[in-house]
């Protein structure tokens, strides 16, 4: 498989992008704290949930926590494309020789989620850092989204998903889950569409999608085989994020029993909090030679959940909406070619930029109206195998 030079190629290429995202911020002080920042407001909460509010639970569930740790996730990406044959058993073994964590390495089995992840690094950020500062606000930011997509007709079953729709605490909650448990669709949209009107005209949301004609409001990609990577549960109720232990154990080779999830400063390797709470709750780094140890979520109370003090540089500076992939303020523009390199196809787009977002919404409705029978159900194969509706 010849997996060595690959894995050598990736990190080096991280390693460069690194080295010249340090030359464009300054150093940050050891173990100093980021600025006080204000919480993200209802708006932006909902513009950064935008691209994944209507994925399975799951999967949700695992890209919010492996947003946290968005240098591993860059790591995981480059590896993914450096080998693209590994599938199922193989991709599997070889996760357990990676010291990322399990969300990040569970992603692995999602090569178009890491790639994108990885294209829009000031979105991923943001979002594992509201994640962490705000995780029962972002989770129902989630819901409304899921309610407003359910409202114009965009959310519902069919052979890719499973949609229901369920009364808890009082509220109204959308679960959405693989139709078969082993196979995954994951939905391509644009949100300036599928969710209706988008309200938040200085927010434009975030959105991702193939490259070439703009595609129809709601579409599948080609079914993903994933086995026990699947591990993640989104608790509406609670506003949290848990483990389904069984199948974490499975894909981790580990035995756990305790399907609470927590946050490991550990495999933020550096990577600056955007608040001083958050900075505080969780430290700044990695102790020295803490990479050597296992790393996994939902350990037994009795074993205890390390935290990592310290610091290290930032990342990149919290953005506001007209980030662009590929700004000078983060690794955005860096790709597994070399530090610098150009887009790839397939970025975010629009945010910051309401005029083509406008034009995008409008190519959407029209999109919308001459696909009406095609997001019925059972169309034509998309990508090899993804059925649109």
């Amino acid at each position: 498989m010849n997996r060595i030079p690959a894995i050598v190629l990736g990190l080096a290429t991280v390693l460069s992008a690194a080295g010249s995202f340090a030359q464009s911020v300054p150093p940050a002080s050891p173990g100093a704290a980021a600025p006080g920042a204000p919480t993200f407001k209802q708006e932006e909460l909902e513009q950064l949930a935008a691209p994944i509010a209507l994925y399975p639970d799951a999967l949700v569930a695992q890209i919010l926590m492996a947003s946290t740790y968005p240098l591993e996730v860059v790591e995981a990406a480059r590896w993914s494309k450096a080998n693209p044959k590994l599938k199922d058993k193989a991709l599997e073994d070889a996760m357990q020789q990676q010291r990322w964590d399990p969300s990040v390495k569970s992603l692995t089995a999602f090569p178009p989620v890491l790639a994108m992840m990885n294209e829009k690094l000031d979105w991923m950020q943001k979002l594992g850092d509201a994640f962490l500062a705000q995780q029962k606000e972002l989770m129902a930011a989630v819901q409304r989204l899921r309610a407003k997509a359910h409202a114009a007709g965009n959310l519902k079953s069919g052979k890719e998903q499973t949609v229901t729709v369920d009364q808890q605490g009082g509220s109204t909650v959308y679960i959405v889950a693989p139709a078969s448990p082993q196979v995954v669709y994951v939905p391509v949209y644009n949100p300036t569409v599928i969710y209706g009107p988008w309200p938040y005209p200085a927010y434009p949301p975030y959105y991702y999608y193939p490259p070439g004609p703009p595609p129809p409001v709601f579409w599948f990609s080609v079914g993903i085989i994933v086995g026990p990577a699947l591990w993640g549960h989104c608790n509406w109720h609670g506003g949290s994020v848990n483990i389904h232990v069984n199948n974490y154990n499975r894909y981790n080779h580990t035995n756990i029993n305790n399907p609470n999830w927590q946050h490991d400063a550990t495999h933020r390797k550096g990577v600056q909090y955007r608040d001083t709470a958050t900075q505080q709750r969780y430290g700044g780094g990695a102790k020295p030679g803490a990479d050597t140890r296992e790393a996994y979520r939902g350990r037994d109370a009795g074993g205890g959940q390390d935290r990592a003090r310290g610091g290290g540089d930032k990342f990149g500076q919290p953005g506001g909406a007209g980030d662009r992939a590929g700004s000078a303020g983060g690794l955005g523009g860096d790709r597994a070619g070399g530090a610098g390199g150009g887009r790839e196809a397939g970025a975010f787009e629009g945010v910051g930029r309401g005029g083509e977002t406008r034009d995008f919404s409008n190519r959407g409705a029209s999109s919308r109206a001459s696909a009406g029978a095609s997001r019925g159900g059972g169309g034509g194969g998309r990508g090899g195998g993804g059925g649109r509706r």
